[in-house]
């Protein structure tokens, strides 16, 4: 009698899945990935719970020379076909560096579950600030020609007050 009940009704299980994009994402490739994943979750016959956009942040290590990345956040439920789904076309999207599903739930009834419609709107990724842009390789090596030159203006200075002579000698040192 409770195998009848079971098989008659849909086990929906509770996802969420975490994907980090580009740091430098546009804003229309960021609106397509969010559509894509819409589109999965519904033709998987799944439900969006939860969307959140939790912005620009420092990854624990860098990911294909990127040390940060924006981060967004996807709840959702659905059979267990709609994780293989969605992390196939995550896969195969150029703007996402990483993502990871977890199971939270078996089970779950999806006529208990309240979706406030707010909730489920996808935010709009801004493009990065002049101060969030990633430093060049030679700029961080002293390679670049612009800091190359702020190296030589600050030792002209250094020359002038006399805090440091022609040779480069700390005053004080001698």
């Amino acid at each position: 009698m409770v195998a009848e009940s079971v098989a008659g009704k849909a086990r929906l299980r509770e996802y969420e899945t975490i994907y980090v994009l580009r740091p430098d994402v546009t804003t229309e490739s960021a609106a397509k990935i969010a559509n894509r994943i819409e589109e999965v979750v519904t033709r998987e016959a799944g439900k969006l719970t939860l969307v959140e956009t939790w912005g620009r942040r420092q990854l624990a290590y860098p990911v294909t020379k990127f040390k940060r990345g924006v981060y967004l956040y996807v709840k959702y439920l659905g059979k267990g076909g709609i994780v293989t789904e969605l992390e196939r076309n995550l896969k195969m999207l150029d703007d996402v560096l990483k993502y990871q599903t977890v199971k939270v739930r078996d089970e779950v009834d999806e006529t208990g579950v309240e979706i406030n419609p707010d909730d489920v709107k996808f935010e709009e990724i801004q493009p990065p600030g002049e101060d969030e842009t990633e430093e060049s390789r030679e700029r961080a090596l002293g390679l670049d020609e612009s800091a190359a030159a702020e190296r030589r203006r600050e030792y002209e200075d250094d020359v002038e007050e006399g805090s440091v002579d022609a040779l480069g000698d700390d005053e004080e040192d001698s």
